[in-house]
């Protein structure tokens, strides 16, 4: 048992990666390329969006939060996965890994948040047009950006100030990643509290996101069908079926390991991959979806590749 005056300096061992010697250095620079290529897809959506003033609209200004949020949190896996490929050392402190516990739990519940307040972007855009310059105004749009980061965080936050209060009975984790269901079973104390809230906050995010998905893409999808004008069809049904791919990768991603966590039906292995994988392939796909889907940060990208070009030819 380790008393609360020192758990701040109590150092965890997470689950062994089990690499051979001759697969380290193989596994670091996929990691190392992997993480680039997330850094680097999500902040050309970020630049292309910023600097491309047609692209400042409500729509767009909501989808800059994703790839932010995405780039968060890969940040949060993988600079300690490549540091533990390198070192083998799957040591981490108990404050880092309390950092790291909510830094992906913010960017999971982000996610949901941000897809969901596009869904009902989208809604109001297809079904409203004549209002969606009143109600979709610059001040409308700061104040749905401040408050889903606010809640989000404020949510998140409860979730890991509820862990503060135990003492931690061991220092191994049967997990890759630092997670507040893997935390819970370090504990000595009953958790029923912090499991209750983690199953609410759990269910809420989802219900809601899906309520509210569910609810626009119905109304869209009728709005579609009864619209005469199929240039305007076909785009609505663009734009939301790239949304919908979207929220329904993530939907996945989520659900299923942090259900996994409460189960022992699920092989420990399984869960572990897919612990992680909600940190890989959204922040990949995302940006891929979206800047090869949509037409005009497509065509944006394109234009600014053309500039840069011609530039360092006239010079």
């Amino acid at each position: 048992m380790y008393p609360n005056g020192s758990v701040l300096s109590l150092v965890l061992t997470l689950h062994s990666l089990e690499l051979s010697q001759m697969s380290i250095y193989p596994a670091f620079i996929f990691g190392t390329v992997t993480y680039f290529i997330v850094l680097l897809s999500n902040l050309t959506l970020v630049v292309t969006i910023c600097e491309n003033r047609n692209l400042h609209k409500p729509m767009y200004i909501l989808l800059l939060n994703l790839p932010i949020n995405d780039a968060m949190g890969s940040t949060s896996l993988f600079p300690q996965l490549l540091y533990s490929i390198w070192s083998q050392d799957r040591s981490v402190s108990y404050p880092a890994c309390l950092l790291q516990g909510f830094i992906i739990h913010m960017y999971g519940g982000a996610s949901h948040v941000i897809l969901t307040a596009m869904a009902f972007d989208r809604y109001i855009a297809i079904c409203f047009p004549l209002r969606y310059g009143a109600i979709m105004t610059t001040n409308n749009l700061v104040r749905i950006i401040s408050v889903m980061w606010l809640l989000n965080f404020i949510i998140i936050f409860v979730l890991f100030c509820l862990l503060m209060p135990y003492k931690i009975c061991q220092t191994y984790m049967a997990d890759l990643v630092c997670y507040n269901p893997s935390l819970m079973k370090i504990m000595c104390e009953d958790t029923t509290v912090n499991n209750i809230y983690g199953l609410f906050i759990l269910n809420l995010y989802h219900c809601i996101s899906l309520s509210v998905v569910a609810f626009t893409y119905i109304h869209i999808l009728i709005t579609c069908v009864t619209n005469k004008q199929s240039d305007t069809k076909i785009k609505a049904l663009q734009t939301c079926g790239t949304h919908l791919v979207v929220f329904l990768f993530l939907e996945f991603n989520t659900f299923f390991p942090l259900i996994a966590h409460r189960t022992e039906s699920v092989p420990a292995h399984l869960r572990r991959v897919f612990s992680i994988s909600i940190l890989v392939f959204p922040p990949i796909v995302n940006p891929l979806i979206y800047g090869f889907k949509t037409k005009e940060i497509r065509q944006k990208f394109v234009t600014c590749l053309k500039r840069k070009r011609n530039r360092n030819s006239v010079q």
